[in-house]
């Protein structure tokens, strides 16, 4: 069993870009930078240990750039503070479900029951169609 990352470190460790946003907002838009950049440094960071670095890095490679930092934009809001605090609940809930285990398919084998049935059904369909074609002149 994994231990938790620690997410107190993990939060001291994020760096934020800020810049101006799209959408509504009016002349408001233009003038405040409300869209937030979470980046995070994965093969720098002191709250995972290396297992954990790495099941990260597999699950999320596609949000990771060459320089192993994570991006997460959050422009949903007006405010600059609730887009921070958006994009931290993102990466936290990221962070969480990439590390959960999958755990591995057992195969079955269909019950006989199961094939007996399949077969039954296979047979009604099969004589409906025989039926279809007789003619009746």
């Amino acid at each position: 069993m994994l231990k938790k990352p620690d997410f107190q470190i993990l939060i001291q460790e994020l760096a934020f870009k800020t810049s101006r946003s799209g959408g509504k907002g009016g002349q408001h838009v233009n003038k405040v930078s409300s869209k937030v950049e979470l980046i995070w440094d994965i093969n720098q960071t002191a709250a995972c240990d290396e297992d954990q670095k790495q099941r990260i890095i597999k699950k999320l490679g596609n949000r990771i750039d060459k320089e192993g930092l994570l991006h997460l934009v959050a422009d949903d809001d007006r405010s600059q503070y609730k887009n921070k605090e958006l994009s931290i609940k993102r990466l936290l809930k990221l962070i969480k479900e990439s590390l959960i285990e999958e755990k591995p398919r057992k195969p079955t084998k269909p019950s006989k029951a199961a094939i007996h049935k399949r077969l039954e059904s296979k047979k009604k369909q099969a004589l409906k169609k025989i039926n279809r074609n007789t003619n009746w002149d």
